[in-house]
């Protein structure tokens, strides 16, 4: 899976998880709810049906009401949590509706007249007014005039000679916080202010999420500029855009810019090493002429001991090569601006400036090479790749053999072959001639290259290419010969131009 598929499968998982769990706990609350509600609205009936009964016997004996008698009577059942009213519709022809005639604590008008009008408004008065029968169930929720909230509860009515009765316990909003009596439990403060700060912390989380992901996209993408080395772009802390991650910005400049200067530390170490050395190396190559001359010609021994002094100093001399070369070249790998060039016109110039050493040696060249062939490279990389591998397959031929080089677009591939017909690699050697220091060259042709080696060539090879993204093998050809295949990404966008 790409790694930006793993970024959206996350994100969606996440808001999966911020849309799944209110809803699991919203269920869980709004049944614990439910259940408290049942019990606060079961005690508050019950308690209206007590009174409904101790009362009865006052309100259905004949003749007129004795309202004093009663308000006492309501008052005995008065306590902080609820309030007790009573209502009356006569039975008198002609009259109709309900009106309150006594309260278990003293109530102003308006505000009687705000919850018979709520009900009346709700259809409970109008059930009420025609059977003057049962328990009418009701949770009414309505706000008095001062701004307190009321639920009530019951409607508990008592049928009398002289009309029906209701007995209405009412019970205060802020007696019970915590409940969503008379309205929907989503409609209640507490789940709204909960769902307010669940809302702030998903957005939250998304837009940190959000944030830091493109946050790291800018460190890829600054990244892969200095990985490819193009042009010089913005800093890892001018990209950055989120405060969390300055810390991290600013030690990936520190590491870009350490990384730079030990390339040209490097190079300056290569360079002044290979002057320390190869002065020392002419002085002994100088002062070794008149010692030459002062042998004498039958002195076998002192020749002998002479060869062995100039052969030690060509060896000596192509290590301090080699040696600046693999530094240079570790040097290249830290710090080398790339630009997008033509392969095959890059390739077409190396085979050119060989054509001397071809005809030289009689060697056939067989080139087919695609034309236009992008990619996004350093031209130095690239020569010292191409001169490595044809000057391994030219010393590895004789007069007369061929020398094949191919290149082809394959995929988003440049793909690149050069084969000789050589002895080959011994099988037990050949996954080891891209290691450093690693030299394999038997039955050299008496045309070849006769000069020393030290396995740093192909090495140089393996390192350049894996630098550039891509990767080289080697395989044995058959009758004779090797073929080094080379595949580095190309650049797409230029392709299709």
């Amino acid at each position: 899976m790409r790694p930006h598929l793993r970024v959206v499968t996350k994100a969606a998982l996440l808001g999966a998880i911020f849309l799944i769990v209110p809803v699991l706990l919203y269920a869980q609350f709004l049944s614990a709810d439910q259940e408290k509600r049942a019990l606060v609205t079961a005690s508050v009936r019950e308690q209206g049906h007590t009174v409904a009964a101790a009362l009865s016997p006052v309100l259905t004996q004949p003749g007129p009401a004795n309202l004093p008698a009663i308000g006492r009577e309501l008052s005995r059942f008065a306590n902080p949590l609820t309030t007790i009213k009573l209502m009356f519709r006569p039975a008198s022809s002609g009259v109709s509706g309900f009106y309150y005639v006594a309260t278990s604590a003293p109530e102003p008008s308006d505000e009687l007249d705000a919850e018979r009008a709520s009900l009346a408004q709700q259809g409970v008065l109008g059930r009420l007014d025609e059977s003057c029968t049962g328990d009418v169930p009701v949770e009414q929720r309505y706000t008095a005039p001062d701004g307190h909230d009321e639920v009530v509860n019951s409607l508990i009515p008592v049928q009398s000679p002289a009309g029906c009765w209701a007995l209405v316990t009412s019970l205060s909003a802020s007696s019970v916080p915590g409940l969503s009596l008379g309205r929907p439990y989503y409609d209640s403060p507490e789940i709204r202010f909960a769902g307010a700060i669940y809302l702030l912390m998903a957005l939250l989380t998304f837009t940190t999420f959000w944030s830091i992901w493109r946050g790291l996209g800018r460190f890829a993408e600054r990244a892969r500029q200095i990985r490819e080395r193009e042009a010089q772009g913005a800093s890892f802390l001018v990209r950055n855009t989120v405060p969390e991650l300055a810390a991290v910005a600013e030690e990936f400049d520190r590491m870009v810019d350490m990384l730079q200067d030990s390339a040209r530390d490097i190079r300056r170490a290569a360079e002044d090493n290979a002057h320390a050395f190869k002065t020392p190396i002419a002085i002994i190559r100088q002062s070794l002429e008149p010692v030459v001359r002062g042998v004498p010609e039958d002195n076998a021994r002192g020749h002998r001991a002479i060869g062995l002094i100039e052969r030690s100093l060509d060896k000596l001399d192509g290590l301090v090569a080699s040696s600046r070369r693999l530094d240079e070249a570790t040097a290249d790998l830290l710090d080398m601006p790339r630009v997008e060039l033509d392969l095959a016109r890059l390739l077409e110039r190396v085979l050119g400036a060989h054509s001397d050493l071809f005809h030289e040696r009689g060697l056939i060249l067989e080139a087919s090479l695609d034309a236009h062939v992008p990619v996004r490279a350093n031209v130095e990389m690239l020569e010292t790749v191409f001169e490595n591998i044809v000057e391994n397959a030219t010393s590895f031929s004789k007069t007369g053999d061929r020398i094949e080089v191919r290149l082809a677009i394959v995929g988003d591939w440049a793909d690149l072959s050069i084969a000789d017909s050589g002895p080959g690699v011994s099988p037990q050697d050949l996954p080891r001639i891209f290691d450093r220091y690693f030299s394999s060259r038997p039955d050299l042709p008496e045309n070849g290259d006769q000069s020393v080696h030290f396995g740093v060539g192909l090495w140089i090879v393996r390192r350049n290419v894996e630098a550039l993204g891509g990767r080289v093998t080697a395989e044995n050809r058959q009758p004779t010969g090797l073929l080094v295949r080379i595949r580095l990404p190309i650049r797409r966008a230029l392709a299709q131009k």
